[in-house]
């Protein structure tokens, strides 16, 4: 059989100097990708001119106007279905590939029970430092006990939910579920996409593909209110939403109320961050779901791309 054609697609927004490193890592893999793409989020610091002048082989998908991690990676998985791709890997334009990294995703998802292949594979994701990066930690599938103790063997481990960072999407994964749904816009709307596509598949952690993500602090939700508004606002989100079954549902209030506490606490409880937690959830209670879930879908006859690029409002305000 021919090998899959696997096509690297890197989201950037105003990070020229380690999108060099980034770009760098992908072309030094021991595997490499059949194709690389750059989707540029609307940068205003020269990342196009720098691209035009040192990478004239890549790919670059340049976008009008800033439509955030959602609407960005909703891009960067069109693009590679564009190209043909049998797996898309998704990467930040912060995330330095080790030279194996690719390697590994690619002969874990070779070494899964070809009866069920894996709709989706993601990396180990370290900070500076070498330890897991808390921004990246897969949502690990627990209670499935055959799975587990069979995805040990194979020195993999089973997931329920991803990051986009190193994120190994399968054709047929992204044909069922469709694209990520651009009302997220960013915090969560990976959770949700990677959710939605293992409601009936399968997903693995490949500890043994290592990806550093170089943000300049060990930051997650709770780090400033911007973000901690759309984590509470999506988080509110996927529970109205149909990426998780009912009786998982609880688990992600349990997280809500976690995250909520430590924002709170980090803020000592200042009427700022009580009122971004409020106005979070609000958002999240208020917002107008689409009324068919695939209404952002790609089918498999053709591109949806060019469809409702709005960029979402500013959040929302208590009266």
């Amino acid at each position: 059989m021919a090998p899959p054609k696997v096509v690297a697609s890197i989201l950037t927004r105003n990070r020229r100097e380690v999108l060099r490193e980034a770009l760098a890592a992908v072309l030094a893999q021991t595997r490499p990708a059949d194709g690389l793409i750059v989707v540029d989020n609307a940068s205003t610091d020269g990342t196009p001119a720098m691209l035009a002048d040192e990478f004239p082989d890549v790919r670059v998908v340049q976008l009008a106007e800033n439509q955030g991690a959602t609407g960005g990676f909703y891009e960067a998985i069109s693009a590679g279905l564009d190209d043909g791709a049998d797996w898309v890997w998704l990467l930040d334009d912060d995330s330095i590939a080790r030279p194996t990294a690719l390697a590994a995703l690619i002969d874990a998802a070779e070494r899964v029970n070809a009866s069920t292949p894996p709709r989706l594979m993601c990396s180990r994701v370290e900070w500076s430092d070498g330890n897991p990066h808390p921004m990246n930690h897969p949502v690990l599938l627990r209670w499935d006990t055959d799975e587990l103790v069979g995805s040990v063997a194979l020195g993999l481990l089973p997931v329920r939910a991803a990051t986009w960072v190193s994120l190994l999407l399968s054709r047929d994964a992204i044909e069922s579920a469709g694209l990520p749904a651009r009302h997220f816009f960013y915090q969560a709307d990976d959770i949700e996409y990677t959710a939605r596509i293992l409601l009936d598949g399968r997903g693995y952690f490949v500890p043994d593909s290592v990806v550093e993500h170089r943000t300049p602090t060990l930051h997650t939700a709770v780090a400033d209110d911007h973000r901690f508004h759309y984590h509470a606002r999506n988080t509110v989100l996927m529970l109205r939403g149909p990426a998780w079954r009912r009786w998982e549902k609880p688990n992600l209030v349990w997280f809500l109320v976690w995250t909520s506490l430590r924002y709170l606490k980090r803020n000592r409880l200042s009427p700022r961050s009580i009122r971004t937690v409020l106005e979070g959830l609000v958002a999240g209670i208020r917002f107008p779901l689409p009324a068919d879930p695939q209404t952002l879908a790609r089918s498999a006859a053709g591109s949806t791309r060019g469809r409702g690029r709005a960029t979402p409002s500013p959040p929302r305000t208590l009266n």
